[in-house]
This record gives C-alpha cells, sequence and structure tokens, in this order.
C-alpha cells in the first residue's frame, strides 16, 4: 500500500517506512504530524485518486531531526564589467518516518 501525499509544493510517493527528506516543517522532533493533502491511495483492490485529494484519507509520519542540505553556491558574473557576486545557500529540511496510511 502506498500513497502519493503533497507537501511543501512537492509531491511524494510515500509507503510506511520511508524516510523522506521535505521542505521544513513547524514540529519538534520526536513528534508526530499528519499529512491530509494525500492525492492518490493505492490499495489491494486498485488505486483510489482523488480529485483534488481523497477524503478521509491522512499519513501520519515522524519527525526525526531539522537540518541543512549541503551548500551550494550562486555566482553571478558579466564579462568585462567587472561585476562578481559570490552567494551561499543552504535549504533547511525536516527529515520524516512514515508510519501509517490511513484510508
Amino acid at each position: 500500500m502506498y500513497a502519493i501525499i503533497e507537501t511543501g509544493g512537492k509531491q511524494y510517493k510515500v509507503q510506511a517506512g520511508d524516510v523522506l527528506y521535505i521542505e521544513k516543517l513547524n514540529a519538534a522532533e520526536g513528534e508526530s504530524v499528519t499529512f491530509d493533502r494525500v492525492l492518490a491511495v493505492s490499495k489491494d483492490n486498485g488505486l483510489v485518486t482523488g480529485t483534488p485529494v481523497v477524503s478521509g484519507a491522512t499519513v501520519t509520519a515522524k519527525v526525526e531531526k531539522h537540518g541543512k542540505g549541503a551548500k551550494i553556491v550562486v555566482y553571478k558574473y558579466k564579462a568585462k564589467k567587472n561585476y562578481r557576486r559570490k552567494q551561499g545557500h543552504r535549504q533547511p529540511y525536516t527529515k520524516v518516518t512514515i508510519e501509517n496510511i490511513q484510508a
């Protein structure tokens, strides 16, 4: 059984026990979060899709930790104009473990 959820403007295919790195959530470590934006659920009798979400379906996950991703370097440059700008960025994330899918 799997589900497709939407969080942080992205869609994820999840199963029980999966570990995901998603956009940062406002939840403490060890806390349980519920995703109610379930777009599709695959059951034994087939796939149930929502319009746009499946009514009554939720996915429960446990927050493992918060962190920052690897640094990316943004470098702007214009030739022959002595224009150079260097900027770094580290995207914050939340690591979650999917506990169960209610459908």
